[in-house]
């Protein structure tokens, strides 16, 4: 009689074990966020079954992105940011503690811009209630937490205008710190343009201070996070596929 052992196909034990998902948050003091972000990533393990998905945080949350590097070892490792634009913590911050790691690690594109994204800002906004209002009287402020670094605010305006194009109004960008405008004076120009309706549309990853801080300044109807909405667990591992595509081993392949 054969052994139990035989019965497995060989190619199943083989099977390897593809590059890690390292989602980088950036950490918030709002207790919220955490249990948001970790929602998230049981989604994006829904999603891809078999694919080892792992936390790490830049600041205020544990476990901190290099204690989760430290963890892999010298495994592969694909970081993908849970951020919406470029700026200083995708430029500088996670490419350093990239670095400093044992892991052999590679890091994806920020999450934003990207048609997904206008995907999860336009259900929120029709969860919240948009569309009960004519399009001549309404208009959008998305309200992003804001960025010294020119790049960031590019990439912000650049989803403002993929989502003025979904809905067929004017989206101003506003900002809740390091940019302008605020959403204050956002909605300061939409009213004197004759737009009585005006939404606010959060794009922030999860509630927390900013988030909460805009909702506040919203004169109509305000919009939740994006939070776990499915684009979002879609989109984090569209970044991983694509990390994973452009990198150095993978373009010699596809030109053997």
């Amino acid at each position: 009689m054969p052994s139990q052992l035989s019965l497995v196909p060989p190619t199943a034990a083989r099977r390897p074990v593809p590059p890690a998902l390292v989602v980088v948050a950036h950490g918030s003091r709002d207790p919220r966020a955490l249990s948001t972000v970790r929602a998230l990533l049981d989604r994006v393990r829904e999603q891809r079954p078999g694919l080892p998905v792992h936390l790490g945080h830049i600041e205020l949350n544990a476990p901190l992105l290099p204690d989760t590097l430290a963890a892999l070892g010298d495994t592969e490792a694909v970081l993908v940011p849970l951020l919406l634009s470029r700026g200083y913590h995708v430029k500088q911050d996670i490419p350093e503690m990239a670095a400093a790691a044992r892991a052999r690690t590679r890091v994806a594109a920020p999450l934003g811009p990207h048609p997904l994204l206008v995907d999860a800002l336009q259900s929120r906004l029709t969860e919240a209630g948009w569309g009960r209002t004519p399009n001549s009287t309404s208009a959008v402020v998305l309200a992003a937490a804001g960025s010294r670094d020119p790049d960031a605010k590019r990439d912000t305006a650049r989803t403002a205008h993929l989502l003025a194009a979904r809905l067929g109004v004017p989206v101003l960008p506003a900002y809740a710190s390091a940019a302008t405008p605020t959403v204050q004076s956002a909605v300061r120009t939409l009213l004197a343009r004759g737009r009585r309706h005006i939404a606010l549309s959060s794009y922030f990853t999860a509630p927390g201070r900013f988030a909460t801080e805009c909702t506040r300044s919203a004169p109509w109807i305000a919009a939740s996070p994006l939070g776990t909405h499915p684009a979002m667990a879609q989109l984090l591992l569209h970044r991983y596929d694509e990390a994973l595509a452009t990198s150095p081993a993978a373009r010699e392949l596809a030109s053997a």
